[in-house]
């Protein structure tokens, strides 16, 4: 994820990040500004269309789609951006459950090393595991309905955050059953542990389950007819103005689709993801600490 100061205003207007969307769209802007270069020299030159024509009439289709397609950009940056925070507030509760898990352990179990030295193993490696997890091409395709035999030659292992539970939850049962912590204090460590099963599964939730396909798929041609016919009407009134005008639309447009597309998956590996595995470092340091 990408640190930086809000209020710097210079330096995001005028410094070019590896995750700005003109890196990606910059092919398609040029070929949109070609196209609308196109449009207008054949309505101007070739045609000699007047300004009275019918095609003229299409600016009052895109002024009433404009608030249509408005909506459903503002709908889909909200919607992503609402999974991309999601996914922080159980990455945020993952840290705190792993602490609080580590003050208990060295509360009940203040002179018992063994555990104490498990515990400040296990509890970081289930952050540690739970983000490698959540960034695998299997745990995306978990709710797909086709099958992908070719997953099994990538990844053979189990899944690995509730065997690192499991181990947990074997620990802390055979100190119950040689009598080193009470029934209360098992019942208590055992809700700390089903916390953690429960954030694995929020973070599978949102990982496995994408915006639906017939929603982003109208999207996108929305935003693509939309553009593709901006040039046949406002060639009239813009001129060859008009290639620097779509060009930007574009831009616009689908830029924000793109942000979305990459801020609804925020356990992946780019730029704007969340730091996960900075995260479980994190976890490591504090648990360690706190078992030292």
């Amino acid at each position: 994820m990408i640190t930086y100061n809000p209020k710097d205003w210079f330096t995001f207007i005028f410094r070019l990040h590896k995750s700005d969307t003109i890196r990606k769209l910059f092919p398609m802007i040029i070929a949109m500004a070609l196209y609308s270069w196109l449009i207008a020299y054949l309505e101007l030159e070739y045609w000699r269309l007047s300004k009275e024509s019918l095609v003229r009439n299409l600016t009052l289709l895109h002024n009433l789609l404009g608030f249509v397609l408005s909506l459903l950009l503002v709908f889909r940056t909200n919607t992503a951006y609402d999974r991309w925070w999601e996914g922080r507030k159980q990455w945020g509760a993952l840290v705190n459950n792993c602490r609080n898990l580590a003050i208990k352990i060295k509360s009940f179990l203040p002179e018992d090393e063994s555990t104490l030295k498990f515990f400040r193993r296990t509890i970081p490696m289930y952050a540690s595991v739970l983000a490698h997890h959540l960034q695998t091409e299997k745990t995306r395709l978990a709710l797909d309905e086709k099958e992908h035999p070719e997953l099994s030659e990538l990844d053979n292992s189990k899944h690995m955050p509730n065997q690192v539970a499991l181990l947990m939850m074997q620990r802390i049962n055979r100190l119950y059953k040689d009598q080193k912590i009470t029934g209360d204090q098992l019942i208590v460590l055992n809700n700390e542990l089903k916390s953690f099963t429960d954030i694995c599964g929020a973070c599978e939730r949102i990982r496995n389950t994408p915006i639906p396909y017939s929603y982003s798929v109208f999207l996108k041609k929305f935003i693509f007819f939309y553009i593709m016919t901006l040039p046949f009407g406002f060639v009239f009134s813009l001129a060859y103005y008009v290639i620097p005008v779509v060009a930007f639309i574009f831009y616009v447009l689908a830029s924000l689709e793109l942000i979305a597309e990459e801020i609804e998956d925020p356990f992946g590996k780019d730029a704007n993801d969340l730091p996960t595995q900075k995260i479980a470092s994190n976890i490591n340091i504090h648990v360690g600490e706190i078992l030292e």
